[in-house]
């Protein structure tokens, strides 16, 4: 059975230095912009923690009858963290052996990591804006508050915006380049 190239293990190596670093950093961050704030709001979304301008945020939240976003509220940022270690790990078996089986392995697991991390992320942002107290100050009828997935979107007088940050993009960026490589390496690699 044939090797990943030197050059390719050394590479996917890179790649997993730069996933474990992610954990040094920003993963997400949602941008909220109106008038009253022309500084804007910034919630950043680490992988064991969420920052920025939370009590801020959970205070406008409160009048529209979100709930309060807290890190205990949260199970998945106990999780991630472990995740990402484990993504680490896979690419230094893949760096160290060489084996297409470690590099087809690394990658389906980036796979299911990755939807179910979006997946989650979806759900918690699903959940904060459609199910309301039903007794905040201000209702409006059909209503949901959801910020968008990735992009910009229009929440009353805000525009909230969704989008990688650097945590993200050194875990992002990595993926696709391993993906690229197992293309090369099972399809187009010449004997």
């Amino acid at each position: 059975m044939k090797t990943i190239k030197p050059f390719f293990r050394v590479v996917i190596l890179l790649c997993a230095v730069a996933m474990v670093a992610s954990l040094k950093f920003p993963v997400w961050k949602i941008i909220l912009e109106a008038p009253q704030y022309p500084e804007g709001l910034k919630m950043e979304i680490w992988s064991d923690k969420i920052a920025g301008d939370v009590d801020k945020i959970n205070g406008l939240n409160h009048y529209i009858g979100m709930g309060l976003i807290l890190d205990e509220n949260f199970p998945e940022l106990k999780i991630i963290p472990y995740c990402v270690v484990i993504m680490g790990v896979l690419g230094l078996l893949v760096a160290a052996t060489g084996k297409r089986w470690a590099l087809w392995l690394f990658v389906i697991y980036q796979f299911i990591f990755g939807t179910w991390g979006m997946y989650r992320f979806w759900y918690w942002e699903y959940e904060y804006g459609h199910n309301l107290d039903p007794h905040a100050a201000i209702k409006i009828e059909g209503m949901a508050y959801q910020p968008p997935l990735i992009g910009w979107k229009q929440l009353l007088n805000f525009v909230a915006g969704s989008f990688p940050d650097i945590g993200g993009l050194l875990v992002i960026i990595p993926s696709v380049i391993i993906v690229l490589i197992l293309l090369y390496e099972q399809f187009l690699r010449k004997n």
